[in-house]
């Protein structure tokens, strides 16, 4: 079994629908920590629809025999389309569920549509920091990059006013009630 954390994000009757796709999630593939969640604002609301509700973002880990883009394919695109995931030309539309494959074990690859790591763990605080949460002592694999040090340099960031709730960086809001909900379904206490 392989050590994987999956990025977990919905803005349509989001808790609900994490809630019941991690529920579908661990039947294939065992959910063994859940990150804290957080609300946060939509990263680039659609032209079309700039009204985007906020999203509520966390990080599971799971473990798995599959290959990357079998888990991919056989396991998360199945649960998004069971929650009514439907993929467009445009990324930022509105989602009952989003599964992203961040990381599988020490994976390096870039084929298939998966890039792993997933370029966006340095990109995205709602992803960076759950997921140091659940691994603090990661080490990107290929980079070589100590997630510590990512984390670190966002504190700076937030701390010199471009951060959580200052309007002029991530907004982002713990949902710690929630997030110890999902702990308590999945039998993980704090």
């Amino acid at each position: 079994m392989v050590r994987v954390f999956i990025g977990v994000g919905s803005n349509v009757d989001s808790e609900k629908s994490v809630f019941g796709a991690l529920k579908l999630l661990d039947v294939t593939a065992p959910v063994v920590a859940v990150s804290t969640f957080y609300r946060t604002d939509p990263v680039n609301a659609s032209t079309e629809n700039p009204d985007t509700p906020e999203y509520i973002n966390g990080v599971v880990e799971i473990r798995s025999r599959l290959l990357p883009v079998e888990l991919k394919q056989k396991v998360l695109r199945p649960v998004e389309e069971r929650f009514g995931r439907v993929r467009s030309a445009d990324k930022y539309l509105p989602r009952t569920i989003d599964l992203d494959l961040l990381l599988y074990g020490d994976t390096v690859m870039d084929e298939g549509g998966l890039e792993l790591p997933d370029p966006d763990i340095t990109a995205r605080p709602f992803i960076l920091l759950p997921l140091f949460e659940l691994y603090p002592d990661l080490v990107l694999p290929g980079s070589g990059v100590e997630i510590a040090g990512l984390v670190k340099t966002l504190k700076k960031s937030w701390a010199s006013g471009c951060g959580v709730a200052s309007g002029s960086g991530p907004e982002m809001e713990r949902l710690d009630e929630f997030s110890l909900r999902l702990r308590v379904e999945f039998g993980l206490y704090e």
